[in-house]
């Protein structure tokens, strides 16, 4: 709609807000991954009790045909609750509830990838694999140009605005101070946030999580980032190359490490980890965007702090290879290895399954 959208006074929603809800009852948004394998969608039920477990939350329901994961003659698709986090719009006792999408038949969806990750998870759960996501994304105005970009130009060149501090080198911190505290009170693994090299670009990091709880926090985490920015009339786009030409694109490095790693000398353990991804490069590439590496292809161009998507590299503290081991690891001979390729419209589970699977379950 662009420019003209009609705003609202947000004060008058916050008088509503206030208002005491019913003892005993609870608002329980169920949150899922629409056929897209990038967006989330949402709605709300009312339940009679506040949940603690998601097994006690009922199985529900969509139109799945309206969201790309059905046809209309078979359009309901089941939401399986699997993790509950509290709910920093709300508030009191409601909860945001995390769902996994079957068919009727109890077969996952096509972008229901959370099922095979967690098989990959449980079957290398002694060998305690952590992760931590870097996501980057840039902020548009409703004209869906970058934020507090010149509407007839560009800003100067990049170097002043990363972790950047001024008016004139930010744009949009209210949005990311204020996701960093819903994230906060939802109770997802935040760890931190910056300003990134292009203007209006943004990180948080989620992590260090173990297991499938590292897709769950991610994916909740980008649910509440769009919904805050709904708030400031922003949109977030996880577009990896939102705008061509020399300005920097937007991953999702994946920090990982294995127990192995993380002890003693487990520089041997990174460097033998190195090697299995070295030999399986296509298929990572494959497994790190939605569009199974044509988004990808944008933005690893060997450029921009890239590593080319055609070539696998790796090196200490090198920011245009693969695979980076930060300094601190080398060093201590011991922690975790970065790696750079995952695109920012990555799905997390796919990117943590791939790893696992790789790595530690040596099935590729």
């Amino acid at each position: 709609m662009g420019s003209e959208r009609v705003k609202f006074n947000k004060q008058f929603l916050e008088r509503y807000l206030r208002i005491d809800i019913p003892e005993g009852k609870c608002q329980a948004t169920y949150l899922w991954i629409d056929g897209s394998g990038e967006f989330v969608r949402s709605k709300t039920r009312t339940i009679d009790f506040t949940p603690k477990k998601p097994e006690e939350l009922p199985i529900w329901n969509y139109d799945g045909s309206s969201t790309g994961q059905a046809s209309n003659e078979n359009s309901d698709v089941n939401l399986y609750p699997v993790a509950i986090y509290k709910d920093p719009f709300s508030h009191e006792s409601n909860r945001i509830v995390l769902c996994e999408t079957y068919h009727h038949d109890k077969k996952p969806t096509n972008t229901n990838f959370r099922e095979s990750c967690k098989r990959a998870m449980d079957q290398a759960f002694d060998q305690h694999p952590w992760f931590g996501m870097e996501q980057e994304y840039t902020l548009l105005d409703l004209d869906r140009r970058p934020f507090g970009w010149p509407k007839n130009g560009f800003p100067g060149p990049q170097g002043p605005y990363y972790c950047g501090v001024g008016a004139n080198k930010v744009f949009g911190r209210d949005v990311v101070e204020a996701h960093y505290r819903a994230c906060l009170y939802a109770g997802i693994n935040i760890s931190g946030t910056n300003a990134e090299v292009m203007p209006a670009q943004w990180e948080f990091q989620v992590g260090p999580c173990e297991g499938i709880t590292m897709g769950d926090d991610m994916w909740v985490a980008r649910y509440l980032l769009h919904r805050v920015a709904e708030d400031f009339d922003i949109i977030v786009t996880l577009d990896p190359k939102p705008i061509k030409g020399d300005w920097n694109g937007a991953g999702m490095h994946s920090n990982f490490s294995t127990k192995a790693m993380r002890d003693p000398d487990g520089i041997i353990e990174i460097e033998k980890a190195i090697e299995k991804l070295a030999k399986t490069h296509d298929k990572h590439i494959h497994e790190y965007d939605p569009k199974r590496g044509e988004d990808n292809a944008r933005r690893l161009t060997g450029r921009n702090e890239t590593s080319s998507i055609h070539d696998f590299s790796a090196g200490v503290a090198n920011r245009g290879a693969s695979v980076r081991i930060p300094r601190p690891v080398a060093e201590d001979r011991c922690g975790y290895l970065e790696d750079r390729r995952p695109s920012s419209n990555a799905d997390p589970y796919k990117v943590s399954e791939v790893l696992v699977r790789t790595v530690c379950l040596d099935e590729f």
